[in-house]
């Protein structure tokens, strides 16, 4: 890819000049286009569209005049194709909106450039590389009063705890109010498969397979994981699967 073509959305000129600037300075982007409002940025991406350049992320603010940011990024997530949509606002209530949305990012203004550089690693890889069997997806979470995205491509294993989950990344953990069933049937796509009542796992980051006297085990990582007897032979035969297509490849 020679370079990520963005759009900024904000209908405050200092803040989307700003924003501009932020981005045109990161090498991973190509183009940066602008709009002030949500009717001229739909124009624009038409437009990318019909000329054969489509937009791969859009960076938008949320309070505008008009046709506001929320309601923008529902249309963006009906088109065939939709650009990944980072939000960037001064205002946090606004992310469990994003969630519904799929949001790659939620920027709090005044934008950090580590930040920003984040965000614009997830839209890069969300755009290069999926995650295995589908497109990767987020979830909020509230780190300190910020509320950050976290990856289903980087999560190695959920662990159900009542009515919330605990996902598990290299970096650390992150507790959500979501069930654990409820990220089974949403995260399947991403190759999670659920092999315990209380347990949810990444099939890339499965490493060992392990029964001994009827007990069966998954390792993740470094962690050591139980299979419950009904997932053990579905668990098997799908590793069993890989392993053959892999040869195959």
């Amino acid at each position: 890819m020679s370079g990520l073509r963005v759009l900024a959305v904000d209908d405050e000129l200092p803040a989307l000049e700003d924003l501009s600037y932020l981005l045109r300075a990161d090498p991973r982007i190509g183009e940066v286009a602008t709009a002030r409002d949500g009717s001229a940025a739909l124009r624009l991406l038409d437009r990318a569209i019909a000329d054969g350049r489509p937009i791969d992320a859009v960076f938008l603010d949320i309070r505008m005049r008009g046709l506001d940011g929320v309601v923008l990024g529902r249309l963006l997530s009906q088109f065939a194709n939709p650009p990944r949509v980072v939000f960037v606002t001064a205002y946090e209530e606004h992310a469990v909106d994003a969630f519904e949305i799929k949001a790659e990012d939620y920027l709090l203004k005044p934008v950090r450039p580590e930040r920003l550089a984040e965000a614009i690693r997830r839209v890069a890889v969300s755009a290069d590389v999926p995650a295995e069997g589908g497109e990767s997806d987020t979830i909020p979470v509230e780190l300190g009063g910020v509320t950050r995205f976290v990856s289903s491509a980087d999560v190695i294993y959920v662990e159900a705890q009542g009515d919330y989950a605990r996902l598990h990344t290299a970096a650390g953990s992150h507790l959500v109010r979501i069930p654990l069933a409820t990220l089974e049937e949403r995260w399947a796509p991403a190759g999670f498969v659920r092999v315990h009542r209380s347990h949810l796992v990444a099939v890339k980051h499965i490493v060992e397979l392990h029964i001994d006297s009827g007990r069966c085990t998954v390792r993740v990582g470094d962690i050591e994981l139980p299979v419950s007897r009904r997932h053990t032979r579905e668990l098997r035969d799908l590793l069993v699967r890989r392993a053959r297509k892999g040869r195959q490849e």
